[in-house]
């Protein structure tokens, strides 16, 4: 998906949820519907990814989008673990997934791809998870882009010191599918 069409104006969002454009400021000004106005004019942009938990929060179909993708990114040095993720997500419905090994690749697919939701294997040798968190929070471009750790089993203080450095939320694996798509799920709609 192309990085420029992850914005819609007020007009794009009133055609794909068939309202009027007033209906979508009025979803805007009240705050339903969260996204920014243009510096020195009165438009509004609307982040994809915040249209698509809207609809999904109010029950509206998502067939009025060209694509309402997933972008999931997972950061995992152990192929075996890599493979049965994507594996097992690709079979859902509306999930792209990539992959990295080490904090290099990760830095250079979020650039390329801009993942919604990154999965990040606290346990990679080279990873700096601290750093990628901050990175990432501290990025205009990712601001909706929500990290969660993934581990061996953890204790309830190890959790919360991973939601201390910037996680949005922790899994421990083994990872199922059941439990990767309600994290994912969960993901999209809170913020």
């Amino acid at each position: 998906m192309d990085k420029q069409k992850d914005v819609l104006t007020t007009g794009q969002v009133a055609k794909i949820c068939n309202v009027a454009p007033r209906t979508v400021s009025k979803w805007f000004d009240s705050g339903q519907l969260r996204g920014y106005r243009i510096p020195g004019s009165k438009d509004r942009r609307i982040p994809l990814l915040q249209l698509v938990r809207f609809m999904r929060v109010h029950g509206m179909p998502l067939n009025g989008l060209d694509s309402c993708t997933t972008r999931i990114l997972l950061v995992d040095d152990k192929v075996e673990t890599r493979d049965a993720v994507i594996q097992n997500l690709e079979k859902e419905e509306h999930y792209e997934i990539h992959a990295a090994q080490c904090g290099f690749d990760a830095g250079l697919v979020v650039e390329q791809f801009g993942p919604h939701v990154i999965f990040i294997n606290v346990m990679v040798e080279d990873v700096n998870v601290k750093a990628i968190c901050n990175i990432v929070r501290k990025n205009p471009e990712l601001q909706e882009t929500r990290i969660v750790a993934i581990t061996s089993k953890l204790s309830e203080g190890e959790g919360k010191a991973l939601l201390q450095q910037g996680f949005d939320a922790y899994l421990s694996m083994p990872l199922d599918t059941r439990e990767l798509v309600e994290c994912i799920e969960e993901m999209l709609v809170t913020q």
